[in-house]
């Protein structure tokens, strides 16, 4: 560990990525990558959709949309150009749990656009125009949503299990949220989380941490924090009470969707979730696509999802099936999990599910923006980078009794959202006997 300036810098043992933090509070992670003549670099902002009160839900969102459209000094079009002559990429996101300012260069336009990227991040002037035109857009977004079953189905989901915790929104919020957004509000959001103790900057290809971090502190080191502190993240509980959401809607299929609240990413029950998950629903030779399209014929698709999350994520299956099949669809979705709570899982099976989830994650870090946001990711949910070995450390370590403990503690009694035709959906809940009442 060395000490300059006072910076502190540190080279992770079995971590190939090095971690600053500037005097102003910015983390900065670097990884070199000599390979090809790119440098990738991910800007993480604790300031995702959690952070918005329920009124403003979808201000990240329109934030995100708004913030590459005008900075000091340039117009959207004069940004536009800035980059697309030098043949970059330059895009702005947000999350539930953070806003991420993205972008991609040749290593010798690394500096400009690296500059570009600080001026739209610490000055962004949100024209009114612009402003408008992306509130229209998101909000054709939302409706555009409402005709997708799936969409509809997981909207259900989401709002029953989270009740008024804010992963019960999407991400773009409502059109009544949408709607209310103005201008003043995308300026005080910004003004209160866009500062420099509040930020990750993961850089990754060709280019030295000592060079990146002397970039990164030209561009940066002058911006400090204000005086006062951050807000508080005051989350209400999410109270476990499994309920029924049912759709009526005119579509060729029905969506069948079983939710269970899981844990945050920080829990030692995080890797087993993930791995069943995994084993459930993750490709063609998961449990659910064998038993239940393989074998059975019941689904168009069918798969399983767990995200990763800072607080407690959903665990979901679903499965798109003939509106014929939807009774019959339900009850093979709910056998198909409640046999992780009475049967281990085959050590083979395990295994196989290990395998999987482990070369996924090493092909998810092939490219230079891949590993920026990687890591970038883990250091601002606060897991800290070597999280990426620890992580791959948790699934090999999962064991079948760990499995089907996870099993009963979590995948019990499922919220269930049905979507489709109203007669098929009468059905089902006829001939469930009442499990879901």
């Amino acid at each position: 560990m060395t000490k300059d300036k006072g910076q502190m810098t540190t080279l992770l043992q079995k971590s190939p990525i090095h971690r600053t933090v500037l005097n102003n509070g910015i983390v900065v992670l670097v990884a070199e990558n000599p390979a090809a003549d790119i440098i990738a670099a991910r800007i993480f902002v604790r300031a995702g959709s959690c952070n918005e009160n329920r009124e403003q839900a979808g201000l990240a969102h329109l934030l995100s949309a708004v913030m590459t459209k005008g900075c000091d000094g340039l117009s959207s079009l004069e940004i536009a150009e800035k980059v697309e002559s030098v043949g970059a990429s330059l895009s702005a996101d947000a999350g539930t749990d953070y806003f991420l300012l993205s972008f991609k260069t040749v290593t010798s336009d690394f500096a400009e656009i690296l500059t570009l990227a600080g001026r739209i991040l610490r000055s962004p002037t949100f024209p009114e125009t612009q402003v408008e035109l992306e509130r229209r857009l998101a909000l054709q977004d939302i409706r555009s949503q409402k005709e997708q079953p799936f969409n509809v189905a997981f909207e259900q989901m989401r709002q029953v299990m989270y009740q008024n915790h804010p992963y019960s929104m999407s991400v773009l919020g409502d059109e009544s949220t949408m709607s209310r957004l103005t201008r003043a509000d995308l300026v005080e959001y910004h003004q209160t989380y866009f500062r420099p103790d509040n930020i990750v900057i993961s850089i990754a290809g060709r280019v030295t941490p000592t060079d990146a971090v002397a970039l990164v502190e030209e561009v940066f080191a002058d911006w400090q924090s204000p005086a006062q502190a951050l807000p508080i993240l005051n989350l209400p509980e999410i109270k476990i009470e499994p309920q029924v959401r049912l759709k009526p809607i005119q579509t060729q299929q029905s969506i069948v969707m079983l939710g269970y609240l899981g844990t945050a990413v920080s829990s030692v029950d995080y890797a087993p979730l993930k791995l069943l998950c995994t084993y459930l629903g993750n490709g063609l030779s998961s449990r659910l696509f064998v038993e239940l399209r393989e074998k059975r014929g019941l689904a168009y698709e069918v798969s399983a999802f767990y995200s990763t999350r800072l607080f407690p994520a959903s665990f979901v299956v679903y499965i798109g099936t003939a509106p014929e099949n939807t009774s019959i669809a339900l009850e093979g979705l709910r056998t198909e999990v409640d046999l992780l709570s009475t049967t281990e899982v085959s050590e083979s099976a395990l295994q196989a599910a290990k395998n999987k989830i482990l070369g996924q994650y090493a092909l998810g870090k092939q490219t230079n923006g891949q590993i920026a946001q990687i890591y970038g990711w883990y250091e601002i949910l606060g897991l800290g980078i070597d999280f990426d070995t620890k992580f791959q450390e948790l699934i090999t370590a999962v064991s079948a009794q760990d499995a089907i403990a996870a099993a009963c503690k979590y995948l019990k009694e499922p919220y269930l959202s049905l979507v489709g035709q109203e007669e098929a959906i009468n059905r089902a809940m006829s001939t469930t006997g009442g499990a879901y009442a």
